[in-house]
C-alpha cells in the first residue's frame, strides 16, 4: 500500500533573502576588507610611481554678446567646447613653434567654466616652464580666436544692414527719376502718382536713414566685448603635494575596491546558495539545531577566548551525554566543513562516557584527524574504520564520519544507528544539504540534531523544525530491544527522522 504526505502549501519564499543575504557578506568580510586594502595600497602606490605630470593654470574673463543674469552657464560651457577644437590647438601650437600634432595636445590640456564669465584653462606639460608657455599660447590663441569672433560677427550685421541700405538707396533713385518725369504728364491720374512717388520717397529715405544708423550701432559694442575679454589670471604652475595626491588616490582606490568586494560578495552568496543562518540550515537538513560551538582555533588566542569555547565545548558534551545515555544503539558524529571541531567533539564526549565504561572511538573521517597523535593515558581508545570490527565487545561505540562530498553513504550505518551532524555554516549548499538528508534518510539513520559550528554571532533566528510532523519521512523509526542484563535505564526519548527533501515539488510517496 502506498501512502503520500503532501506538506502544506507554505508562503512563497522571496527571490532574494535580505537577511541572509548580508549575513553572509558580513562573513566574507575578510575577502572584501582585503579587496579595499589592496585599492588602498594601488592608489597610495599609483600616486607614488605615477606622479602627476607638471601643470600650469590660467583663468579668461570671456564677454559674450548675449550675457544675461540669468544664463544658466550655456554660453560658458560653449567657450570651454571651442577650447578643446583642432583650431585652437593648432594655433597655440605654432605661436609655441612646436611640431605636435593638435589631436594629441587636445588630450594634454582641459577648460571649465568657473561662473558664467570666467573660464579656466589647465594643461600639463614636460616641465613647469613648458605648462606656463603651453597655458599662455592657449590663453592667446582663445581670446584671439573669441574676439575674431566677434568682429566678424559685427563686420557680417553692419555689411547685412549697409547692403539692405544700398537696396533702398537704388529704390529711392529710381522713384527719384519717376518724380522728375512726372511734370511731363497731366490729368488727375498722373496727380495721385505723383503724390504715391511722394509718399514712397519720404518712406525709402527714413528706411535708409535707420539702416545707416544700425550699421554704424553695430560695431558699437565690439570695443567693449574686445577689451572685456582678457586673461585675469597670469598662466602659473601649480604646485601638487604628494601626500595629498596620495591621500586622495588612496581614498578613491579604497572605494572602489570595497565596492568591488562588496559587489563579489553579495553575488557570489546569491550563486553559490550556501545557508548560513539557523533556519536555512534546519530547514534544509530536516533536523533542529541543537548547538552552536566555536570552531577550533588553529592558532593561540586569548584566555577570555580561550574560556568561552571550553564552556561552550563543555555545555555541547554535557547535551551529547543526555542523548548518548538514553540511546540503546550507537551514535555517530557526521562532519560537513569542520573536521577538527568534530575531532575535538568526539574526543570530549568519549572522555565524558569514560568514567561510566569503556568508550572505543572510530575514526571514520578521511584524515588523520583522530589517530595521528599519540594516545593519551587513560583516554578512549581511537581505531580507524576499517579495523572497527576488532573493537566489538561491551565497550560503549562513538563513530566519526563525514558526509562532505565524495562520501561512501553505505558505511555511514556502521559509524551508528543515529547521529549528530556537525555542520560549519556556510560551508555546504543548499543543494547538498538536500543530498545529505535525502542520503541519511535511505540509510534509516535518524538525526538527533545539527550542531552549528562557526554561526553568525547576530543570528536572531530559530532552527527548530516546529512543522516537523508535517514533513514527509521515509518510514517510521523504530528503537531495537534493549539486550537484557545491560543495565541500562532506558529513557522515554524519541527520536523523529531527517526529512526526505524531494528533487521536485511533486509530493514523496
Amino acid at each position: 500500500m502506498t501512502t503520500s504526505t503532501t506538506s502544506e502549501p507554505s508562503a512563497a519564499a522571496p527571490l532574494v533573502d535580505l537577511q541572509s543575504l548580508v549575513v553572509a557578506v558580513r562573513r566574507r568580510r575578510r575577502f572584501w576588507c582585503l579587496l579595499a586594502l589592496l585599492g588602498l595600497l594601488a592608489g597610495s602606490a599609483a600616486a607614488v610611481l605615477r606622479p602627476a605630470p607638471p601643470s600650469a593654470v590660467t583663468t579668461v574673463l570671456v564677454a559674450h554678446q548675449a550675457d544675461q543674469p540669468n544664463d544658466p552657464g550655456t554660453l560658458i560651457r560653449t567657450d570651454a567646447a571651442l577650447l578643446k577644437t583642432v583650431g585652437i590647438a593648432d594655433a597655440a601650437l605654432k605661436a609655441l613653434g612646436s611640431a605636435e600634432q593638435p589631436e594629441d595636445f587636445l588630450l594634454e590640456y582641459g577648460a571649465i567654466g568657473l561662473t558664467n564669465n570666467l573660464l579656466q584653462i589647465s594643461v600639463t606639460g614636460g616641465s613647469e616652464e613648458e605648462a606656463v608657455a603651453r597655458a599662455k599660447a592657449l590663453a592667446d590663441a582663445f581670446v584671439a580666436d573669441h574676439v575674431r569672433r566677434i568682429k566678424e560677427t559685427a563686420d557680417a550685421e553692419a555689411k547685412s544692414l549697409l547692403d539692405q541700405r544700398d537696396r533702398m538707396q537704388e529704390e529711392l533713385t529710381q522713384v527719384n527719376k519717376d518724380i522728375g518725369d512726372a511734370p511731363q504728364q497731366s490729368g488727375p491720374k498722373a496727380s495721385a502718382k505723383l503724390e504715391a512717388l511722394y509718399a514712397s520717397r519720404a518712406e525709402l529715405t527714413s528706411r535708409i536713414a535707420d539702416f545707416s544708423r544700425r550699421a554704424a550701432e553695430a560695431h558699437v559694442g565690439t570695443p567693449r566685448l574686445v577689451a572685456g575679454t582678457q586673461i585675469v589670471d597670469a598662466p602659473h604652475a601649480v604646485r601638487l603635494s604628494l601626500v595629498t595626491t596620495a591621500a586622495t588616490d588612496a581614498a578613491i582606490g579604497l572605494v572602489l575596491g570595497l565596492v568591488v568586494g562588496l559587489t563579489v560578495a553579495a553575488i557570489g552568496s546569491v550563486v553559490a546558495d550556501r545557508p548560513v543562518l539557523r533556519r536555512d540550515i534546519a530547514a534544509n537538513l530536516g533536523a533542529s539545531v541543537i548547538a552552536e560551538l566555536r570552531p577550533v582555533p588553529r592558532r593561540p588566542v586569548g584566555r577570555w577566548q580561550l574560556g568561552r569555547a571550553r564552556a561552550a565545548r563543555a555545555r555541547l558534551t554535557t547535551t551529547l551525554v543526555r542523548t548518548v545515555r538514553g540511546s540503546a544503539e550507537a551514535v555517530s558524529l557526521l562532519d560537513l566543513g569542520c573536521a577538527r571541531t568534530t575531532s575535538a567533539v568526539a574526543l570530549d564526549l568519549a572522555a565524558a562516557l569514560a568514567e561510566e565504561g569503556p568508550v572505543v572511538v572510530v575514526d571514520g573521517l578521511p584524515g588523520p584527524q583522530l589517530t595521528r597523535g599519540r594516545p593519551k593515558q587513560g583516554g578512549p581508545t581511537v581505531v580507524r574504520g576499517e579495523r572497527a570490527g576488532d573493537a566489538a565487545g561491551q565497550e560503549r561505540r562513538i563513530g566519526v564520519g563525514s558526509v562532505a562530498p565524495g562520501t561512501a553513504w553505505t558505511d555511514l550505518q556502521y559509524l551508528g544507528a543515529r547521529t549528530v551532524l556537525v555542520v560549519r555554516a556556510g560551508h555546504g549548499s543548499a543543494a547538498w544539504l538536500h543530498t545529505v538528508a535525502r542520503q541519511l534518510a535511505d540509510q534509516r539513520i535518524p538525526v538527533v540534531g545539527v550542531v552549528l559550528v562557526d554561526p553568525d554571532p547576530r543570528d536572531r533566528t530559530d532552527g527548530t523544525l516546529w512543522d516537523g510532523p508535517r514533513t514527509a519521512t521515509r518510514g517510521r523509526y523504530e528503537r531495537p530491544a534493549r539486550p537484557a542484563g545491560t543495565g541500562r535505564r532506558r529513557t522515554g526519548l524519541t527520536t523523529m527522522w531527517t526529512a526526505r527533501v524531494p528533487d521536485s515539488d511533486q509530493e514523496v510517496r
